[in-house]
């Protein structure tokens, strides 16, 4: 099988990963922050490391880190804690469901929701022209999980600055696969998913938070901080973390995370050049409409000719073993802007563990399907 479906979960885990799932099955399934006894120090302490280390990959000294069960519970917990009827939130067509789902059941309560339709290269302009006296939150990705586009995140930053708005980033295509200095950007909240290029297992995401920032619970229930408070506490991170955290995934996010650090410039050339090649021959093949531009973030998406995008993927998955990805991919304005609201579109997404070897063999394969027809 050849796994062509990164961006949404990666599928080959480091080693050291795999070890220390099984070493935490063993020695740290109690509860952190709970009780006093040796076994939840440990596994408290092991919790601790971890949101140390998110930290240092993301340069984010001066952030806290919230954990959660993967980057769209993250996000609604950005847009959820920070909003409230009056505000204006600004956002673009870039953005995933779990960006733009919330804003819309917020925008029925009463929020101001503008969505940029624009290209990439200019949105924050176009960002800058929307902002209004109320304007609260400004959130962009900082890469599409359809084509691969990366936003100018230092144009972003510097309007979010100048202009005194907190800005949001959804970072589940960026981290693992580029560098995000967010002590740099000064975002006020960054979100991620673990089991895409962090190698975590499922089931564990976070919420990078700039100090000073307040949000509001959106989940209510024990921190095991001020316990007789019958109300909500609102400190960073416990209070946003009710009820028992995802300790085993946490552990693997750690060490997916030293295994990143430890290995992080091969990591990040080997992706470019698997990327350069993989653009140079998909857009050699003139049947393909192809809706990416080279990119170092690993994502292309296509189609081959009129064919339907599932009906591709399809048989690339039953005659050749190659997983892909079909549909809208949970971002339907970035396909309303590129005209595959009813097509969709192929999704190759690839990680450093794939080959040259792999990137030929699907360009067969898409050579034979259009021989098909």
């Amino acid at each position: 099988m050849i796994y062509f479906d990164n961006s949404a979960s990666s599928l080959n885990k480091p080693q050291v990963v795999k070890q220390a799932v099984v070493n935490a099955l063993k020695n740290y399934t109690a509860n952190p922050g709970r009780s006093g006894h040796k076994m939840a120090q440990a596994v408290a302490e092991q919790v601790f490391d971890a949101r140390e280390n998110v930290k240092k990959f993301f340069n984010a000294s001066n952030h806290q880190v919230v954990f959660t069960k993967n980057c769209s519970e993250a996000l609604n917990l950005a847009i959820l804690g920070s909003l409230s009827a009056g505000d204006h939130v600004i956002t673009t067509m870039y953005e995933h469901n779990s960006v733009l789902r919330p804003l819309t059941f917020l925008k029925q309560h009463g929020v101001e929701l503008s969505i940029v339709d624009c290209p990439l290269n200019v949105v924050a302009e176009e960002i800058e022209k929307q902002i209004k006296p109320n304007t609260k939150l400004i959130i962009t990705n900082a890469v599409s999980n359809v084509t691969g586009e990366v936003c100018p995140l230092d144009k972003v930053c510097y309007i979010c600055k100048i202009h005194n708005i907190k800005w949001l980033i959804d970072g589940a295509q960026s981290s693992g696969h580029m560098d995000i200095d967010l002590d740099k950007l000064g975002a006020d909240m960054y979100a991620f998913a673990g089991h895409k290029g962090l190698k975590a297992i499922t089931g564990v995401g976070g919420l990078v938070v700039k100090n000073g920032c307040k949000l509001n619970p959106i989940l209510f229930g024990g921190t095991g901080t001020e316990s007789a408070n019958l109300n909500q506490p609102t400190d960073i991170p416990e209070g946003l973390e009710a009820g028992t955290i995802p300790t085993i995934p946490i552990i693997s996010l750690n060490a997916g995370i030293k295994f990143l650090m430890q290995n992080w410039q091969q990591i990040k050339a080997k992706e470019k050049a698997l990327s350069d090649y993989a653009y140079k021959k998909l857009s050699s093949l003139k049947f393909l409409k192809l809706y990416s531009n080279q990119n170092s973030q690993n994502v292309f998406a296509f189609n081959l000719g009129e064919l339907d995008s599932g009906l591709v993927a399809d048989i690339l998955n039953s005659k050749f073993e190659i997983c892909t990805r079909a549909g809208l991919h949970c971002a339907p304005l970035v396909h309303k802007r590129l005209g595959t609201i009813k097509q969709g579109a192929v999704r190759l997404s690839l990680d450093f563990n794939n080959t040259f070897d792999e990137i030929d063999k699907l360009i067969f394969a898409l050579n034979q399907i259009n021989n098909m027809q």
